[in-house]
């Protein structure tokens, strides 16, 4: 299949696709055309979101029919490659906390044995890793994160792990997900952080947005419950925006 593609997504969706799977250039991509359908102020475009490399259009059929829509994606595709574009402004670079291993974040060593590394080694190249939110789903405020190294590109377990708490740094297929609330998962827990990334309430309750970059800084134990302590929303982490 060529890419991109549109494709009708229900009797009011179109979705475009950059990639048939995950990549650095497709989510680029996916974001920088979604930023562009939002500035065409199209009348008619109802919502628009993003997953890992395709962007989804809600509209309103009785405005705008399926195929001028798709007619003014097509023309809007054409305009550039959008997998080499600008990522959208607004973006912020987050610094987070972070322990590895211990009690807390269980199974560190099982991820680093599949990878072929060291604990040590699992832990310098996690925490070095500077990610991007490639989107939010599954719950509330919960990013999915990367791409990391090909080094992580662990599958799923086999079964489930019962329950991880809020601000679990959980891995797999060279991802990183943030947990915002506590659920099972099928993903290894090899950190753990204080952010608590959807706060019900809070005047803006999801924390992240699309395209955020963010690094997880391992930390000791005590300087991990020492930050959870002084900062319980975000566990002591520090954010400065991204220069357009």
């Amino acid at each position: 299949m060529d890419f991109p593609v549109i494709r009708s997504a229900g009797l009011d969706g179109m979705l475009v696709t950059f990639s048939e799977a995950l990549t650095e250039p497709s989510n680029r991509g996916a974001l920088a055309f979604c930023d562009a359908v939002k500035a065409s102020g199209w009348p008619g475009v109802q919502e628009t979101s993003t997953s890992l490399a395709s962007v989804y259009i809600r509209f309103d059929a009785e405005t705008l029919c399926h195929g001028a829509l798709k007619d003014r994606l097509w023309t809007l595709l054409d305009q550039r490659d959008w997998t080499q574009a600008v990522l959208p402004p607004g973006r912020r670079f987050w610094q987070v906390p972070t322990v590895y291993g211990t009690d807390l974040a269980p199974q560190l060593g099982e991820a680093a044995a599949a990878a072929g590394l060291s604990e040590a080694e699992a832990i310098e190249s996690l925490g070095s890793a500077r990610v991007r939110v490639l989107t939010i789903g599954f719950a509330p405020g919960q990013p999915y994160l990367g791409p990391l190294g090909a080094e992580w590109n662990l599958p799923r377990q086999t079964e489930l792990t019962p329950r991880v708490p809020t601000g679990a740094l959980v891995l797999a297929i060279s991802q990183f997900v943030l947990f915002a609330t506590s659920a099972p998962t099928g993903w290894r827990h090899v950190g753990q952080t204080g952010f608590q990334g959807f706060q019900l309430g809070s005047q803006d309750p999801i924390a992240l947005r699309v395209g955020d970059e963010m690094v997880f800084t391992p930390v000791s134990k005590s300087e991990y419950q020492r930050a959870c302590a002084k900062d319980p929303h975000f566990g002591g982490a520090s954010r400065a925006e991204i220069p357009a």
